[in-house]
């Protein structure tokens, strides 16, 4: 069992201290840096300076993301699977000739 981090993280101006594991410590600081980022870009694109509108903004703009890829990955699912089919039927009706 591997021992516990202690790091601090600053999203928005504040710092959050955190206590984790190791190998996530790279991709909080990742995501806590693209919500910085975020942040800036909402700030300067729609003069919000209200800073729990821009947070709830950003965290919209990242779940519509994890949506979007489950509705892709389900969608490609379906397009193999309907490829496989297809292959399916294709190599059953060579052999049958």
């Amino acid at each position: 069992m591997s021992e516990k981090l202690k790091i601090k993280l600053s999203i928005a101006n504040r710092v959050y201290p955190l206590t984790i594991n190791p190998n996530q410590e790279e991709g909080l600081r990742k995501a806590a840096q693209k919500i910085d980022t975020m942040i800036k870009q909402f700030e300067q694109s729609y003069s919000v300076r209200d800073k729990q509108d821009v947070l709830a903004m950003c965290a919209l703009q990242f779940a519509s993301q994890v949506e979007q890829k489950v509705i892709d990955k389900d969608n490609l699912s379906e397009d193999v699977q309907n490829k496989l089919y297809a292959l399916d039927e294709l190599l059953s009706n060579h052999l049958k000739s």
